[in-house]
């Protein structure tokens, strides 16, 4: 490691991937600093992905409170308190901030709580310390920020998941934009929690390029739940009226509602760093052009996360951080592989997905090379509820070479599931061999094992 620079690797920003790069170079020797501007953790610890399952858990209670009578159980009159919630859920989230802290320093890493701007290639200037320090690598890990759009007159009402978790109050109406995981997730919390939503998407279906049959699904049952769900629907304006908003949609209705939260997607968060001036390539949308180990068109700057807008998921920011140290720093060369990813959407019913949706499938292999396999079933548990909520499940499989292509499942534990099928379909097992695999009974799971019945579409069995 050189001493001409005051660091060997300097990181800006402290989520996921800034934090696993920094734990992991420092412990192949390098001298590592690092700066974040918000709170050590990142979007997923401190305004993501941990509180918004906190959130879930606490929105589940309201049905789980219905169903204990079915299992012999009275419940006596029930109340919830939004502030207690968020007081809990801010402990948590300081203890979490507090470890990440520790990590860090237990790591040898110096922290500096500053925005950071680039000045030259190895040159950062700490503007709450207003000084500059240099580094002989520097990595960008600034993650995403929510977008909204500024076409829409009065968007300055509206508000993000960021500010989501820390409304003062819930009010007794709220609008959800957007059709991907997080407004499907903060639709079910809301929803769950006692709000009336309304959960409005501009397409025809949410969750684009999920798998069909997991997209049909969950807006079903969302809708069962009471979701008021609206597709091919916007809004065209704003207005605040006292404590009220006015949504004026596209086709010129109006409602009144609480609070208007947009969940239209994330954009880079590279603007104001200082990149292109130094010849960092970005995209139109601000990502961060990067090769397959994360190293950027300067040669001693990197990216990773989801600044650079590969894959926009907290385990993939961690995996590309700790392949990057791994290349830059103990001459192991790693590109992370995002062809099959193990993902969970926490929407109510949950979902799992790893692998080629049945879609993908058929345009890549054609038609009758691939074959699928599916069950939807009453969950055992509902048995005695009354709850007429659905499980699904489906097997894409290669007809030739008998590969599982990909599981999607929705259902509760999912999420839980689908990680430890994704160790089967990562590294390629075959229908035969989910089929040679003991079922454990009795769980939804085993349905993954005991599948046997092709699915054919309505028009191959019209010509049968």
């Amino acid at each position: 490691m050189t001493k001409a620079y005051d660091y060997d690797l300097f990181v800006i920003g402290a989520g996921s991937g800034g934090v696993r790069a920094s734990r992991i170079a420092a412990a192949h020797g390098a001298r590592v600093a690092v700066a974040e501007e918000y709170r050590v953790g990142g979007t997923c610890v401190i305004r993501g992905c941990v509180p918004k399952k906190l959130f879930v858990y606490a929105s589940q209670f309201s049905e789980e409170f219905e169903d204990a009578e079915g299992y012999g159980w009275t419940v006596g009159e029930t109340s919830f308190s939004w502030a207690k919630l968020l007081a809990n859920k801010d402990r948590e989230i300081d203890r979490l901030n507090g470890i990440y802290i520790r990590n860090l320093e237990n790591s040898g890493v110096k922290i500096f709580q500053s925005r950071a701007v680039l000045k030259d290639a190895h040159t950062v200037h700490l503007v709450a310390e207003d000084r500059d320090v240099t580094a002989d690598k520097i990595l960008i890990a600034t993650g995403g920020t929510p977008f909204k759009p500024a076409s829409v007159p009065g968007i300055e009402h509206a508000i993000t998941s960021n500010e989501a978790f820390h409304l003062d109050e819930l009010p007794s109406h709220g609008i959800v934009v957007g059709g991907g995981y997080i407004a499907v997730e903060f639709a079910g919390i809301f929803n769950g929690l006692g709000v009336e939503t309304t959960l409005m998407y501009r397409r025809e279906k949410i969750l684009r390029n999920f798998d069909e049959d997991l997209r049909d699904g969950l807006m079903e049952e969302m809708q069962k739940k009471g979701v008021d769900l609206r597709v091919n629907t916007d809004i065209a304006s704003i207005e605040r009226k006292g404590k009220t908003l006015i949504a004026t949609l596209r086709d010129g209705s109006t409602i009144e509602t609480g609070f208007i939260m947009y969940a239209t997607g994330r954009v880079p968060n590279s603007h104001g760093l200082g990149l292109e001036e130094l010849g960092v390539k970005l995209k139109k949308n601000g990502a961060i052009e990067v090769d397959p180990f994360s190293q950027t068109h300067v040669p001693n700057i990197y990216a990773v996360g989801d600044v650079t807008d590969r894959v926009a998921l907290t385990p993939i920011a961690i995996r590309e951080g700790q392949a990057f140290a791994e290349t830059v720093f103990n001459n192991n060369p790693i590109a992370v592989d995002h062809s099959i990813i193990p993902t969970a959407v926490f929407s109510q019913p949950e979902l799992g997905t790893v692998g080629l949706s049945e879609h993908e499938a058929r345009e890549k292999f054609g038609d009758a090379n691939v074959d699928v396999y599916k069950t939807s079933f009453r969950p055992m548990k509902h048995t005695m509820t009354g709850r007429h909520e659905k499980t699904f499940m489906k097997l894409v499989v290669d007809a030739k070479t008998d590969k599982v292509l990909g599981v999607h499942m929705m259902g509760s534990g999912s999420g839980e599931t689908i990680q430890t099928v994704g160790i089967a379909v990562t590294f390629g097992a075959t229908k035969k061999q989910f089929d040679q695999t003991v079922a454990v009974h009795p769980t939804a799971a085993e349905e993954l094992v005991t599948l046997k019945q092709k699915w054919a579409p309505p028009a191959a069995k019209a010509a049968d």
